[in-house]
């Protein structure tokens, strides 16, 4: 069997989260081949991967938003597009319910050449024109073309690139990759299944909000075209995961048949942290505080700062380790070390990429403060770990650390998105109750053992792999 897996700003060239649980994905199947059609943002990434690949990858497709020639002379062509083709591409653009059949048809055949020959064809001038005269006859037409040409150019980008042949096409998002493997579908009538691990567009929805580049009157143009990408995957994919039931509720909400909808939970390998010991510390011996992390936005990385400073004022030999790369977002790396500088808090140890088993069994206390998380894989490996957790109150923190299927008790506190005060008083508070910490890291490893481990995550995958191919298929 061969498996198309396709990542949008996640494998290979980031780690953790989303790329981790891909990784473990392949190497636990040997007996399967897997492609992987990776989505960047930068042509910058190319080849430079972060994973040492399994050797089942059989083949590495890459494909960059920024990859594409600058054609000039390709203004103004005709591509004489049927009326039901015309009205198609509208669809995407002006609604919120686009012909995806048709759009998926024409794209994916011989009558358009390239996007970005398309995007400057009198067609899609016609097609902005039309809708700037039904819906926005105030806004500056100029505005809106380069607006919607820079809205859709990554997609169509995307869909004009080469989608290798496999039995079975499995996005692990919505989005371009969603619609990706909807394509995959389409062009090699093989089944399609979609694992959801945060939600793409309320994730996709929060950026827009804040985004400066997007004038106000746009914001709602590129939120519902978002929307749109992540209904076009749920209504083609035969089959749609995700990690646990609130996001299986949200999915539902946001227009998702709860036919397709099945939960695989996460999972860790338990027996893997049994090496790790128990650190002998007290608040007089100092407190090691960690944070396993990619040091981006969406992690929050300034309101951890910003509660340890208050919890170096009640916890004088407290020590703060921030762990994990730096690169990924420089400017905000620099930020983080300029507020650290600003609040003149002294012990944040930034150690860039390590290996986490070389410091976790250091650690008293673990935190958590994204503003945006799906079911966290570092949340299991602290509990496997019987470390003890402070975790903001975002995706399924809150039902890993309190327990869903269990009356175990808690494994951590849970603290509002990004409220530093209510982190660093949760902090304190078990920097200060040894008891409190050994008892909150007994329940999370026993939860993890019980009901989170990678041996049942990875059979349900080959049990849903060989339904699919054999056409087990849920239409």
């Amino acid at each position: 069997m061969k498996i198309c897996i396709i990542a949008e700003g996640s494998y290979p060239y980031v780690t953790g989260g989303v790329s981790s649980w891909i990784q473990t994905l392949i190497t636990n199947m040997p007996e399967y081949e897997f492609i992987i059609y990776a989505i960047g943002a930068e042509k910058k990434a190319k080849g430079k991967f972060k994973y040492k690949l399994p050797s089942n990858i059989v083949h590495i497709e890459e494909i960059f938003f920024d990859d594409f020639p600058d054609e000039e002379e390709k203004w103004g062509h005709v591509y004489h597009l049927t009326m039901e083709e015309r009205e198609a591409f509208k669809s995407l653009l002006d609604s919120n319910d686009p012909d995806w059949d048709t759009l998926l048809s024409v794209l994916s055949g011989d009558k358009i050449d390239s996007a970005i020959h398309f995007l400057k064809s009198k067609d899609f001038f016609d097609i902005v024109h039309e809708i700037c005269l039904e819906k926005y006859d105030q806004v500056p037409f100029t505005e809106m073309f380069w607006s919607l040409r820079s809205m859709i150019l990554p997609l169509f980008l995307c869909m004009k690139h080469p989608v290798p042949e496999a039995d079975l096409y499995h996005s692990v998002s919505t989005g371009y990759a969603g619609i990706i493997g909807s394509l995959g579908k389409h062009l090699h009538k093989k089944p399609f299944i979609l694992t959801e691990h945060g939600i793409y567009t309320r994730e996709r929805e929060e950026e827009i909000i804040k985004a400066r580049w997007v004038k106000g009157y746009f914001k709602d143009l590129w939120i519902q075209y978002f929307y749109n990408l992540s209904n076009g995957a749920y209504d083609l994919a035969n089959q749609v995961i995700t990690l646990f039931q609130r996001n299986k509720e949200i999915q539902v909400e946001l227009g998702c048949p709860i036919k397709k909808i099945s939960i695989i939970p996460n999972g860790v390998n338990a027996e893997d942290f049994l090496h790790i010991s128990k650190r002998e510390s007290g608040e007089s011996k100092g407190m090691n505080i960690g944070a396993i992390v990619r040091i981006v936005p969406i992690k929050d990385i300034k309101t951890m700062i910003q509660s340890f400073a208050l919890v170096k004022e009640e916890i004088k030999h407290a020590k703060f380790y921030i762990m994990g790369p730096t690169e990924e977002d420089e400017e905000y790396y620099e930020e983080c070390i300029q507020l650290v500088e600003n609040l003149k808090v002294k012990d944040v140890i930034f150690t860039g990429e390590v290996n986490v088993k070389d410091y976790i069994q250091d650690m008293d206390v673990l935190v958590l403060s994204s503003i945006s998380e799906g079911q966290p894989l570092v949340l299991l490996e602290g509990m496997a770990c019987k470390k003890p957790f402070v975790a903001t109150d975002v995706g399924n923190c809150r039902g890993i650390l309190m327990g869903e299927q269990d009356d175990l008790g808690r494994a951590g506190i849970v603290v509002p998105v990004m409220q530093y005060v209510e982190m660093s008083w949760a902090i304190i508070q078990l920097c200060r109750d040894e008891k409190l910490r050994e008892k909150m890291g007994a329940v999370g490893r026993e939860r993890v053992i019980g009901f989170y481990s990678k041996k049942q995550f990875i059979e349900q995958y080959q049990q849903l792999y060989k339904d699919m191919v054999n056409n087990k298929w849920l239409v």
